[in-house]
Formats: C-alpha cells, structure tokens, sequence
C-alpha cells in the first residue's frame, strides 16, 4: 500500500507575482479582436460569490441542497492604464487630450500571469494563465494627494462584476486558468501566440471554447 508522505523535495509549490498584463476592450460583435499590453499592473483580487447552499425539507428530514448560481467578480489595481481602458472607464476622447466622463463602458477581456514556484526551482517553477472574460469595472475613486517628503505614486483601483461566456458542454464561465506545466507546451505557444501576437499577429483573446480546442490533444 502506498505510504502518504508531506513536503517533499520538489512538491512544496506556491504561486506569486502578477505580470504580462493583456486588455482586450469588446467589439460590437461580443468578440475581442486587439490586445494591448497594460504596464504598471499591481494586482487583480479574484472575488467568486454566490454558490450559497439553500437546503430544502420534506418528511421531517433534509430533503435536498440546491445551491445557488455562481458569480465571478475581481477588484484591479495599477499605476497606471492603457488609453484604450478610457472606454471601460466612462471616458471618451472629444479632442486631441481631452475626455469627457461619466459616458457608456466598455466591457472587455483581461489576461495576466502569475508565477509557480517550488522549493527547487524557486519562483521559475512554471506560470498559470489566467483568462478572464465579459469584464465591466464600476466608477470608482481616485485620490490625487500633494509631494511631500515621502512621494508615493497615485494607485487605481476598479471593482470589475463579469458575464459569463458560453462553454460548450459546461456551465457558463468568466474566467479560465492555465497551468503551464500540466498543459502541453506545444498547444500553449500557440495559444500564447494568439493572445500575445508577434510582428505577424496581432494580439486577441479567444473565446472559451477555441481555447478549450487549442489546448486538447
């Protein structure tokens, strides 16, 4: 019989950092056609709601657990935000540098990664694709403060409620994750091929089912 063991050598893993910011503002056709790279990403909160059991009674006894639907929402924080996000924030460019707020938003896509790590590879262990989907971020504040003695750079932040997207064969789905050293590495560059670009391809974002395909043997 196999023997249970704990931490060792090369399976004591944990995930860190956030990078390769991708935005990809929604066209009129629901599609997500241009990728942008968002510099000065800071973090992005994942937030899943809902899913709340409601038990129901019959006989005396617990009948059945129906459980409620699942909601996906996430909170972004950065230093700063590409030009394209003015259009999921309320603004809209009237003339050359000046926007008007307070206008219809955007929805859109998101992609970043974060970091695997282990106690033999460190931080470089592999990376998890996360790929989020019918994204639309709330007003939300901005505070502007004076230098002092102790500079610190002006952080946004956005509460950002979701869609879901269609899966074909599953529920509905905002958000899906990719394991770099699960997935096959071949079926990953070309996916990453996709939402990246190159000097040939520009970037976009797939809708869950082509990623699904792209990435099953």
């Amino acid at each position: 019989m196999a023997v249970l063991t704990w931490d060792g050598t090369g399976v004591r893993y944990f995930e860190t950092g956030i990078d390769k910011g991708v935005l990809y503002v929604m066209d009129e056709n629901g599609d997500y056609p241009l990728g942008v790279a968002w510099n000065g990403l800071i973090s992005v909160t994942e937030s899943p709601s809902g899913a709340e059991p409601t038990p129901l009674y019959a006989d005396n006894i617990k009948y059945l657990t129906l459980m409620s639907a699942e909601e996906f929402a996430c909170t972004i924080e950065a230093y700063t935000y590409p030009v394209e996000f003015g259009a999921c924030d309320g603004s809209s460019e009237e003339a050359d540098g000046t926007y008007i707020h307070q206008q219809a938003r955007s929805n859109f896509g998101l992609v970043f990664r974060t970091k695997l790590g282990n106690d033999v590879d460190g931080q470089d262990h592999g990376y998890k694709l996360h790929l989020l989907y019918g994204c639309l971020a709330a007003p939300s504040e901005k505070g502007y403060q004076t230098i002092n003695d102790s500079p610190e750079a002006i952080t946004f932040s956005w509460e950002v409620s979701t869609t879901p997207a269609v899966v074909t064969g599953a529920q509905p789905t905002s958000l899906i994750t990719i394991n770099s050293k699960l997935a096959d590495a071949t079926s990953l560059a070309a996916l990453e091929l996709t939402l990246f670009g190159d000097v040939a391809t520009d970037p976009e974002l797939p809708d869950p089912d082509t990623v699904i395909a792209a990435l099953t043997p």
